[in-house]
């Protein structure tokens, strides 16, 4: 599938201001293609909403419909697995619409590590034992900032095409969602001393 088939205006980011199209995006990825029926059994919603909504997805280009099998309801399918949130070189609307979208989307991506979080404790000792969330507050030039997002983007990247191509999953894989974020705080408002300076904090855990 092409990358970012859809286009890149405020309206479209608009769309994905919305938890439910996280989900359904979410859903129909990780199935390749999927039904509203089928959308509404898993997620608990109503098939008349999940199709509403994924038809607005439609609209704006994130899903389109896949070729149909038996039976009268049409599958849903992405059009790419890639969703850029950038504003950039969309002007204020665009902006506020970019800072819309994506605050939805965190909050989908926290919802989803907290449930993965409370069923922690029943995955076989293998899977408790590989997975971790870890945060570090530090001091960073910009250039060793851009550093480490490139190195963490590379990490993401190196089995991000399995996404697509099923037939590189080795057995015993599962699914598995591999997140990073980086964040620069806001200038102080004055300029704190060494010594008031706030020491680095690290945070680290295993059950995330």
């Amino acid at each position: 599938m092409p990358e970012e088939k859809h286009a890149r205006n405020a309206k479209a980011l608009r769309a994905l201001a919305h938890p439910l199209r996280w989900k359904l995006i979410d859903l129909v990825g990780r199935e390749q293609t999927a039904t509203a029926t089928r959308c509404a059994d898993e997620l608990g919603e109503s098939v008349a909403s999940c199709s509403y909504h994924l038809n607005i997805l439609a609209k704006y280009g994130f899903v389109e419909q896949a070729p149909s099998g038996p039976g009268r309801e049409k599958p849903w399918r992405l059009t790419s697995v890639n969703q850029n949130l950038s504003g950039e070189g969309l002007g204020v609307e665009g902006e506020l619409a970019a800072q819309a979208a994506t605050e939805v989307f965190l909050d989908h991506e926290l919802d989803r590590m907290k449930a993965r979080l409370r069923r922690h404790a029943l995955e076989p000792a293998q899977w408790r034992d590989a997975v971790s969330f870890r945060g570090v507050t530090t001091a960073l030039t910009a250039d060793e900032l851009r550093e480490v997002t490139a190195a963490l983007d590379e990490v993401t990247r190196r089995f991000a095409h399995r996404a697509t191509d099923r037939d590189a999953i080795p057995d015993g894989a599962r699914e598995v969602r591999i997140f990073f974020a980086t964040s620069v705080a806001p200038p102080p408002k004055t300029a704190p001393s060494a010594k008031t300076a706030p020491l680095p904090k690290t945070v680290q855990g295993g059950d995330a």
